[in-house]
């Protein structure tokens, strides 16, 4: 199993510098990249300082000047809110730009709160259905001469200018939950990534058993499949505790976006009290530290062993957390340091 980390951008008081938190932000992905991590993954999201990537293109051409080796990943573009020309082109230049490390995570978005700044009236199952109809189109625009007669893009033969560095282009990677989305992902040679959030054991379970009934029912290579999870390593049951509580935090936050029902100004949410968040027992620091990668070294070396025994090929380090960037930078290290080495 392959380690990655999945970071971005994270503002909770207006008082934080952006190109402060930028900095930070840069010196974990190097960590990673110097770490011997296999990819960096950094999303697409609008409007919400919790989660600060307007455009993950930018971001990782910036970071491919300041790592060496590791593969650089959108994590993953909100393919509705693109066209397929557009989406291509960037892509194909941004593989240029990096020396071919691109790789495409994609997937329809999450928040109905985007949604209705990006594009109003659309929900997850439109988006669901756009997404379908333009990721199968990369490969194709990125081979050229591509025509296209939808239900939302028709356009004349086009060819992505550029073309991408790498042979048919960068590795797609494709957001799955249920059924129908594992076999499109299947279908179409993508790869796939898995996010249980905060669900445990039993959702990650599952999500593979989905993995592998689609790729039973296809012939061909079998893609990758990517679990990307909450993660904290630390140095003793003290300082998990703390991660419990701070991740508990950030799912009460997490959730409350989800929804879109609490006010926003600024980018930033109305804070959440203390009492509203004991009250939530779903997102209860016992469970995070029960059913996220949170533990001592040993804890998640043994964690990621029932993981990697279950067949997922890539664990991502979750590191958005709300944490401040001494803790964020203390776990990676003991991630890297301690853990990694028990998977040689």
């Amino acid at each position: 199993m392959e380690f990655s980390l999945f970071a971005h951008m994270e503002r909770l008081r207006a008082d934080q510098p952006h190109e402060a938190l930028y900095g930070e932000f840069v010196a974990l992905c190097k960590m990673a990249d110097q770490g011997g991590m296999r990819a960096i993954w950094t999303g697409e999201h609008h409007g919400m300082e919790f989660t600060i990537a307007p455009n993950p293109f930018t971001t990782l051409v910036d970071l491919s000047h300041h790592t060496q080796n590791v593969r650089l990943g959108t994590g993953t573009v909100i393919v509705p809110f693109w066209h397929p020309i557009k989406l291509a082109g960037e892509a194909a230049m941004t593989d240029v730009i990096t020396g071919g490390r691109l790789e495409i995570g994609a997937a329809r978005g999450a928040y109905s709160y985007e949604y209705e700044r990006m594009m109003p009236g659309l929900d997850a199952w439109d988006a669901g259905q756009r997404m379908r109809e333009t990721l199968p189109l990369l490969r194709p625009l990125w081979a050229g001469d591509c025509a296209h007669d939808g239900t939302y893009h028709s356009f004349p033969p086009t060819t992505s200018a550029p073309k991408p560095l790498q042979q048919d282009g960068p590795p797609i990677w494709v957001a799955a939950r249920d059924p129908n989305s594992h076999e499109f992902a299947v279908q179409n040679g993508f790869n796939v990534q898995v996010t249980p959030l905060w669900q445990g054991d039993a959702e990650i379970e599952k999500l593979m058993a989905t993995f592998k009934t689609a790729c039973a029912t296809h012939a061909g290579p079998k893609p990758k499949i990517m679990l990307l999870h909450h993660t904290y390593v630390g140095s003793d049951a003290e300082d998990v505790d703390l991660a419990a509580q701070e991740l508990s935090r950030f799912y009460n936050y997490f959730g409350a976006w989800f929804q879109n029902k609490r006010p926003v100004s600024q980018g930033l949410m109305e804070k959440i009290s203390v009492d509203d968040m004991a009250q939530n027992a779903m997102m209860c620091p016992e469970n995070m530290r029960r059913d996220l990668t949170v533990g001592t070294v040993q804890e998640v070396i043994d964690r990621l062993k029932r993981f990697e025994d279950l067949g997922y090929d890539e664990f991502s380090f979750w590191i958005d957390s709300g944490m401040s960037f001494e803790r964020k930078r203390a776990s990676l290290a003991r991630f890297i340091d301690q853990v990694m080495p028990a998977f040689c």
